[in-house]
């Protein structure tokens, strides 16, 4: 049966996107516009208690009956577990997906949003001291993902879940102020991520109102 995926063309979102695509899961895409507050519609709300994107609805879950999931991190986990994919079923190799999993969803998104805000502020004044603070941690984490990847295709021994999510922020890495270039094994990942048909398409999907 077919997912229902809410989201927005934001980092988030497209992790989701990119997941669902690369597991071969059917699903419909619901635009929820966070710019026109969409996202504070009651409706949404039921389903994504913390009022953002992105959230799922599996008509299948996991007892057969309907499952609503929210928070991109648990998305990216429930789905990797119904299909048994991109995501180890114990032990090291499993420990691994999850530490690169956080590590994205406690610091690698949150600290380049920060960016993201700060950067988009009329005043100078009002900007200078948060894109010094947030431009230099987002750059650390940049460098804690370079030398993690020297010598390795993935995040966590084959290719998961932990990819997926930390690629949906690289792809904003223009709006973080970051050339790949300084950084050149993410560049050599986030190359072949991109080039991969089934990541193609979770970037093609249309995530804006009217797209």
């Amino acid at each position: 049966m077919t997912i229902e995926l809410f989201a927005f063309d934001t980092p988030n979102g497209r992790k989701i996107s990119v997941a669902l695509e690369e597991m071969g899961l059917p699903y419909t895409v619901q635009v929820v516009d966070i710019g026109a507050g969409q996202q504070f519609d009651p409706a949404f709300i039921r389903i994504s208690p913390n009022n953002k994107i992105p959230a799922i609805v599996d008509p299948q879950g996991p007892d057969g009956q309907p499952i609503s999931v929210f928070e991109s991190g648990a998305i990216l986990l429930y789905l990797a577990e119904k299909t048994g994919l991109f995501l180890p079923p114990a032990g090291r190799a499993r420990v691994e997906v999850l530490e690169w999993l956080m590590f994205q969803m406690g610091g690698f998104g949150p600290i380049p949003g920060q960016v993201h805000h700060f950067v988009a502020l009329g005043s100078e004044a009002d900007r200078r001291y948060g894109l010094e603070r947030f431009t230099a941690e987002t750059r650390r984490l940049y460098g804690v993902m370079e030398r993690r990847l020297q010598g390795r295709s993935y995040f966590a021994g084959e290719l998961s879940i932990a990819d997926f999510a930390i690629l949906g922020w690289v792809w904003r890495h223009p709006r973080h102020q970051v050339d790949l270039a300084d950084f050149p094994q993410v560049q050599r990942w986030y190359q072949a991520l991109m080039a991969r048909p089934a990541v193609q398409r979770g970037f093609a999907v249309p995530l804006r109102a009217g797209a």
